[in-house]
């Protein structure tokens, strides 16, 4: 996402001949969005964006579960020893 909006600024800057950005080639003002598409294609290879989803779920999951304790009164219920 990062490299997206890197992309967008530079070809805002170019388009507005604003500062240096003006005098540099379109191949350089175009590479973030080159960048961009590789990290997807290795974050789609390497499993990251699966474990980073499953990761966001695993704690909505948790926060429910605590929400749901804390409104049961059941909060410290970890913290006690069984009798």
């Amino acid at each position: 996402m990062w490299f997206l909006g890197l992309g967008i600024l530079a070809i805002a800057l170019k388009l507005l001949e604003i500062g240096p950005v003006a005098n540099w080639s379109w191949l350089v003002v175009l590479a973030p969005f080159g960048l961009a598409m590789a990290w997807w294609a290795w974050a789609d290879w390497s499993g990251y964006t699966k474990r980073k989803a499953v990761q966001r779920e695993d704690e909505r999951k948790q926060d429910r579960i605590e929400r749901q304790r804390s409104q049961l009164g059941m909060l410290n219920a970890r913290s006690r020893k069984r009798r």
